[in-house]
């Protein structure tokens, strides 16, 4: 069975996923440079910047979150399509929309510089290199997919586990990690030792050695595990049972997911770490996925309260637009803010608050652009 109706809850849980990319411009680190004795500054530019490493932050549950939601809609959304133009037909839109979003995911990251730039971290590249697999498992039943969950984080741990921890460290060694969690260091692991590989069969204008900030083509394995948890969310909220039994099993599954990560973790077993998307990653980022789509769901669908939501439906309604938007002109809009409104515009707080006023300025004239889109019916789909 495949309801027909779209949940506001899924496309405000997106918004605001998408909320916390784009307010990215808002600067918050630069505040707490200013302020340096401020907690309240320290926990907003912690929570609004990817840690290191090992751990976690809310920024750093954005990527996850989308790629969540993206298992989410699967059953509301692709199946329908199956049955409306038959299996194959359906099979090969989801080819297409996986190598648009890995163009796109390259398009992006190739901005500003003097070639192609390949490169396979991007978040639409990761979810267009394991999506054709997610469609696959559309069809299959909860068994099936818990099962193909398993062999995926098994085999991504193994991958890592079985391989030698090299002698020779790489740069920031003081972040690498000790005793069996050191399999999953920085820049010595087996995910980025396949990258110095493939990524120089592509043209570059110097060999590839290491991405500073650690991120694996290899990664989007894992992600797809995270799409396949954001399919069994899916499949729970396309089934009979009733609103408040979904909102439990949501809460339930999330309190256990993030448990599982975070024992894996302290037991040194495998380390919690988001840019080569351990397995614990996977529980404990998924853990997290469920929790924040049971409270956009409790809240929006089971309650009923959704005046509020008109703001970030805007922008879960249209994700890929506002994810290309948030990385292609917010430079623009800037330049011509200082152009138009001075250089000294965003000062008349104080130099402290600058970057909050010039940034929440972009970040309205991005939602002004997505909002007419909307009300246009205009919406960017791949």
């Amino acid at each position: 069975m495949t309801k027909s109706f779209r949940l506001l809850s899924v496309d405000v849980y997106r918004g605001f996923v998408m909320l916390l990319m784009m307010a990215e411009v808002l600067q918050f680190e630069k505040v707490y440079e200013a302020i340096p004795e401020s907690g309240f500054w320290s926990f907003l530019a912690f929570h609004q910047s990817h840690v290191t490493w090992v751990g976690c932050s809310l920024h750093d549950l954005i990527q996850p979150s989308f790629s969540f939601l993206v298992g989410v809609v699967l059953p509301f959304s692709i199946l329908k399509r199956i049955q409306s133009a038959g299996f194959q037909n359906a099979f090969f839109h989801a080819l297409k929309r996986s190598l648009i979003l890995i163009a796109l995911g390259i398009f992006l990251r190739s901005q500003y510089k003097i070639q192609t730039y390949f490169t396979f971290e991007d978040t639409l590249t990761q979810i267009g290199l394991g999506y054709p697999f997610l469609f696959l498992l559309g069809r299959a039943n909860y068994k099936s997919i818990i099962t193909v969950l398993v062999i995926i984080l098994l085999g991504y741990f193994m991958l890592f586990a079985f391989n030698s921890i090299p002698s020779t460290l790489g740069p920031e060694s003081s972040m690498n990690l000790k005793g069996f969690a050191a399999h999953w260091n920085k820049f010595n692991n087996p995910a980025m030792a396949f990258d110095q590989w493939f990524l120089n069969l592509f043209p570059r204008k110097e060999p590839f050695e290491v991405n500073k900030g650690g991120y694996v083509t290899l990664s989007f394995v894992p992600t797809l595990a995270t799409m396949i948890l954001g399919l069994l969310a899916g499949k729970i909220l396309n089934s009979d049972i009733s609103k408040i039994r979904i909102f439990k099993k949501f809460l339930i599954i999330g309190i256990g997911c993030i448990l599982a990560g975070f024992i894996l973790d302290y037991l040194g077993i495998c380390p919690i770490v988001k840019r080569i998307w351990t397995p614990s990653w996977v529980l404990f980022s998924g853990g997290w996925c469920f929790i924040l789509m049971a409270i956009f769901y409790g809240i929006i669908d089971l309650w009923r309260k959704n005046k509020w939501t008109y703001f970030l439906n805007v922008l879960g309604m249209n994700s890929i637009a506002a994810y290309v938007l948030a990385h292609t002109i917010d430079g623009f809009i800037s330049q011509n803010l200082f152009i138009h409104l001075g250089p000294e515009y965003s000062h008349f707080l104080g130099d402290d608050y600058s970057s909050i006023i010039h940034g929440g300025l972009i970040l309205v004239f991005e939602w002004l652009i997505l909002n007419w889109m909307f009300k246009k019916g205009l919406f960017l789909k791949v």
